[in-house]
């Protein structure tokens, strides 16, 4: 069966937050609020409807948006939808359908950003670093043109 891949665009809802499993693996969770704006035909007043999607990453990921994003930044996330089920402490049955995070990123229509890249870990479980200093901002910082023979990273 094929994943279903969905991509938004929207703003965080909520800080990141970041927890840790039993066997010390990294999980974020996050809010992006997707806003829909038309004008209505018949009456010519806009209209908009908000969507709320609920983001999960996990791993090196998790820890880089958790260090990186901020409530009211503008994202592009692009995962796979995912359902999960659980019961409440009451005996009630819930599930939700949340986007589980591929790859996470500044959207760069409104406002810039710097990315620092991470060391690669060594692969015996060692963490990388340094860890991200990815932000946003509302003016170009200087000097971040990069020359056509130079690599990005």
């Amino acid at each position: 069966m094929a994943d279903s891949t969905v991509t938004i665009v929207g703003n965080l809802a909520r800080d990141p937050e970041l927890r840790f499993t039993n066997s010390g693996q990294a999980n974020a969770s996050f809010g992006v609020a997707v806003n829909r704006r038309w004008q209505n035909r018949q009456t010519q007043e806009w209209e908009e409807q908000v969507s709320f999607f609920n983001v999960v990453c996990w791993a090196e990921m998790a820890e880089n948006a958790a260090e990186s994003l901020t409530k009211g930044m503008r994202v592009v996330v692009t995962g796979r939808l995912e359902q999960r089920s659980w019961e409440t402490k009451e005996g009630d049955k819930r599930s939700v359908v949340e986007i589980r995070a591929d790859e996470i990123g500044p959207s760069l229509r409104w406002a810039s950003a710097q990315v620092t890249r991470n060391e690669r870990s060594d692969g015996g479980g060692g963490r990388p670093a340094p860890r991200p200093t990815a932000t946003t901002q509302n003016e170009p910082a200087a000097g971040a043109g990069y020359g056509y023979d130079e690599e990005p990273f």
